[in-house]
């Protein structure tokens, strides 16, 4: 059965080294690797719904992610986009949905304030996942 690699990407440093990761070790199962970007929504009740990143930010974070992924060995990965108003909720519902086997992320160099203030993705999914979930340094 071929495992199955989900690896949540944003475009940062911390995202190129997931990417890194998720490709050697989706080779190293003959797994299969999926690239997925969430583009955060917000709602402010007034008007239509904003997209952190809209259609060219997500085609570009997912090519440069592509690049990596080759880069790391991993010629042909799965390019995935979403959107959601919460990015780790958003990533575990696509992981649950595709039975993902491992969710790789980066973490960036967020303090324990600006963790306890704005949250951490890398954190949530740790938390929060069915599966494992590999963190890049």
């Amino acid at each position: 059965m071929t495992k199955k690699i989900l690896c949540a990407v944003d475009g940062s440093d911390h995202s190129r080294r997931a990417i890194a990761v998720a490709s050697e070790l989706a080779k190293a199962v003959g797994g299969e690797l999926n690239l997925l970007v969430v583009d955060q929504v917000s709602f402010d009740g007034r008007s239509a719904p904003v997209h952190r990143l809209n259609h060219s930010g997500v085609t570009e974070i997912l090519e440069a992610a592509r690049t990596v992924a080759a880069a790391a060995g991993y010629p042909e990965p799965k390019l995935t986009a979403l959107a959601s108003r919460d990015v780790a909720r958003g990533i575990l519902n696509f992981a649950e949905e595709h039975n993902v086997d491992h969710i790789v992320v980066g973490t960036g160099e967020k303090g324990t304030a600006t963790r306890l203030v704005v949250g951490s993705v890398s954190h949530d999914l740790v938390g929060r996942a069915h599966c494992s979930v590999p963190v890049a340094h």
